[in-house]
């Protein structure tokens, strides 16, 4: 085995070029572009971030551009699902009538070219027969009520067509008529609302209310604390009780329930944080130069712990929607005609089996809102943990 030649120019030595040593291969990052960047890159963060912002979107101007209020009543359009099948009646002059029926209460309703509600159509009933007779020009169309079958006066058996969205109602009617879509973009401004006034709450007094407690120690700490947790041992539901009595039911007591006693775990959390932070030298460094204690607790701990401040405040907003959803259930939040994601669900119950539908899209509301905010806290949990920047 013979070695190859290596050529004499391969020896020489490299070219220098000035400041090559000193350049860096990659950009240097602040902590928030990196953290901005990583959060990106999360899909399911993101996801859950855009939902957020859709849902913020629908909730402010959904209400404002649709044709239909949370309380408009119609009981002639009652229980009229999102979709539905077509039937089609030709009378002897060749008009063409478009109907469904609903099964639910036995009522038949004409429909538009474009899908549109049209009006209820009116029939003659003989409670004997156990039949309902209507008439679409010179055609007789009966309604077999055991059997729940349409015939033409023939005897011929009109069957179902083409399914066909409800274009009046999109997410269809309630009992009362009213437009499910409506009261569902009504619901989530409620909900919304309640989790952004907790999320203040929290900010405000469970950050400088813990911030404070970690920071001073000893009996004082010992003291706030022991309030804490007697806050803690009280169920909320009892607080809401407690003050429906005075303030009466609605909206109003619900956000006073959940802001007087919902900020106990976010001090709880920033407590740990800053008991940690204050035994780190610039804390020292900052206390030696005479700066006050309300100056190190707003300008070094507390932006210093703000990741676990932002995780623990975007996992706590699901929870407040849930607990307002609950609470509006079982009957202790917004009162009628006020709709939230709970009273949907709640009035759902009652037609569960008859249209399912009532219940789908406010429990459907529900799940995927706490999915988005979850996602985007295990996001921002990620994003924030400097032991995992690269």
């Amino acid at each position: 085995m013979t070695d190859s030649p290596v050529a004499p120019q391969m020896w020489e030595p490299a070219a220098r070029v000035a400041g090559a040593a000193e350049q860096i291969a990659a950009p240097s990052l602040t902590y928030w572009q990196d953290v901005r960047q990583r959060l990106w890159r999360n899909r399911t963060a993101m996801a859950g971030l855009v939902f957020i912002i859709l849902l913020v979107i629908a909730a402010i101007f959904g209400p404002m551009v649709s044709p239909h209020t949370y309380y408009d009543q119609d009981l002639k359009l009652a229980n009229i699902p999102p979709a539905f099948q077509l039937y089609e009646v030709t009378d002897g002059s060749g008009e063409t009538t478009r109907f469904f029926f609903n099964s639910g209460n036995l009522n038949i309703y004409e429909v538009t070219d474009d899908g549109r509600i049209a009006g209820l159509i009116r029939g003659k009933k003989d409670l004997i027969k156990k039949q309902t007779l209507f008439t679409f020009g010179d055609v007789e169309v009966t309604l077999h009520t055991p059997t729940q079958t349409l015939t033409r006066g023939d005897g011929v058996v009109l069957a179902p067509g083409q399914w066909q969205w409800n274009m009046s109602n999109v997410f269809g009617t309630d009992q009362l008529g009213r437009d499910v879509l409506a009261r569902q973009l009504y619901g989530a401004r409620i909900s919304l609302t309640v989790a952004f006034v907790a999320t203040l709450v929290n900010f405000f007094i469970g950050v400088f209310y813990g911030g404070i407690s970690g920071y001073l120690g000893g009996r004082i700490d010992t003291l706030m604390m022991r309030i804490v947790e007697v806050i803690a041992t009280i169920p909320l539901t009892l607080y809401v009780i407690l003050i429906m009595v005075v303030f009466n039911s609605g909206f109003f007591s619900v956000i006073i329930a959940i802001g007087s006693v919902y900020w106990v775990d976010m001090a709880r959390i920033v407590r740990g944080q800053i008991l940690t932070l204050k035994q780190q030298d610039y804390v020292a460094a900052a206390r030696t130069m005479g700066a006050s204690t309300g100056r190190i607790l707003t300008r070094h701990l507390l932006p210093n712990s703000i990741g676990p401040i932002l995780v623990a405040l975007t996992m706590l907003i699901p929870s407040a929607i849930f607990i307002e959803s609950f609470m509006s259930f079982i009957g202790l939040g917004v009162t009628p005609p006020e709709a939230s994601w709970g009273t949907l669900t709640s009035e759902a119950v009652e037609t569960l089996r008859a249209y399912p539908y009532q219940m789908f899209f406010p429990a459907a509301a529900i799940s995927l809102t706490m999915f988005a905010f979850n996602f985007l806290g295990d996001g921002l949990r990620d994003a924030l943990d400097p032991r995992l920047r690269t």
